[in-house]
């Protein structure tokens, strides 16, 4: 498979979206060009031998920026959340050992669902080979945020 190919495919995959920034990525953009598309093979956190590093869509500037810098995916600020978890780390967990983890607060049911089906559309691009379910669970006047494998 040539570079065009492949290019094309994560593009198509990850709907032509950044996984860093989220920001759209013109598929009519040199590769040269910094806000042109590239794409990033780089495994979250430390890749461990035997395992297989994920292929994801990327602006060639975000790619290059993120450098040897460990990556960090930003919950927006319109969302309404409160104490978010590293989406990289709570990912990387999840991939190993699968299960559950809560990784916000939310003080009503429409913020949890909120926050919940953008965490599903981000997680799509950042682990594409994974799958994910997400649920708001009542507790203490709030919604816990609750990721889990599929």
């Amino acid at each position: 498979m040539d570079n065009g190919s492949k290019l094309d495919e994560v593009g198509d995959r990850d709907g032509w979206r950044c996984w860093l920034c989220d920001e759209p990525v013109d598929p009519s953009k040199s590769v040269n060009d910094a806000r042109g598309p590239s794409v990033d093979g780089i495994a979250t956190g430390k890749a461990a031998k035997g395992r297989p590093v994920t292929e994801r869509l990327a602006h060639r500037s975000c790619n290059t920026k993120k450098g040897a810098v460990a990556a960090v995916v930003p919950w927006p600020d319109r969302l309404f959340v409160v104490d978010p978890a590293p989406i990289i780390g709570v990912v990387e967990r999840l991939s190993r050992k699968g299960g559950r983890e809560v990784v916000a607060r939310c003080p009503t049911r429409a913020d949890a669902d909120e926050a919940g089906a953008w965490l599903i559309d981000r997680l799509s691009r950042l682990a594409p080979d994974l799958s994910f379910t997400v649920g708001g669970e009542p507790g203490g006047g709030q919604f816990m945020l609750v990721l889990r494998t599929a």
